[in-house]
């Protein structure tokens, strides 16, 4: 039998080191995306990036008191953190017990803690709330988007692969 040339073996470890990079280069993740999914189908609607402390919020008009709302989320990790909501009256579904600030004219609920912490949200947008996801002041019409279907809203990490694909 002959012998392996030094050559070769040295080849050979240079081919598999530059393998093994190349997989965790393309599946290790590396960035943050805020994923709109369809709740049923599991769908994309929509795929934002953002980063860690990025602002999410959903704009709407409420059902009942026809009124502005605005539940403002930051990306923490892959959670999405509940500190600011926004509303002109108050009606079904919003705090009534808590202290708000009034901003002309707009009541503000920040508190110190966290109002929630949500690894998924689920939202029904509606033509009439005409929900608007807005992210990092990038504004999405999320009815007009999903076509009024029912999603989940989450924060997933991305691979290379994942984003060229």
């Amino acid at each position: 039998m002959g012998r392996v040339s030094r050559p070769n073996v040295l080849a050979a470890i240079l081919l598999a080191a530059v393998l093994v990079l190349v997989v965790v280069a393309t599946t290790v993740p590396i960035t943050s995306v805020l994923v709109v999914e369809d709740i049923e189908t599991g769908e994309r609607y929509l795929t934002e990036p953002v980063d860690e402390g990025s602002t999410v919020a959903l704009e709407y008009t409420h059902s009942v008191e026809q009124s502005r709302v605005y539940d403002e989320y930051r990306v923490n990790d892959r959670t999405l953190v509940n500190t600011r909501m926004e509303f002109e009256s108050y009606g079904w579904g919003l705090p009534a017990r808590v202290d708000v600030t009034n901003v002309n004219g707009t009541l503000v609920y920040e508190p110190a803690e966290p109002i929630a912490e949500l690894r998924s949200l689920s939202v029904s947008p509606g033509r009439i709330a005409g929900h608007t996801l807005i992210v990092d002041d990038r504004r999405h019409d999320l009815v007009a988007a999903t076509n009024a279907n029912d999603v989940r809203i989450r924060v997933e990490r991305q691979s290379l692969i994942e984003m060229i694909l």
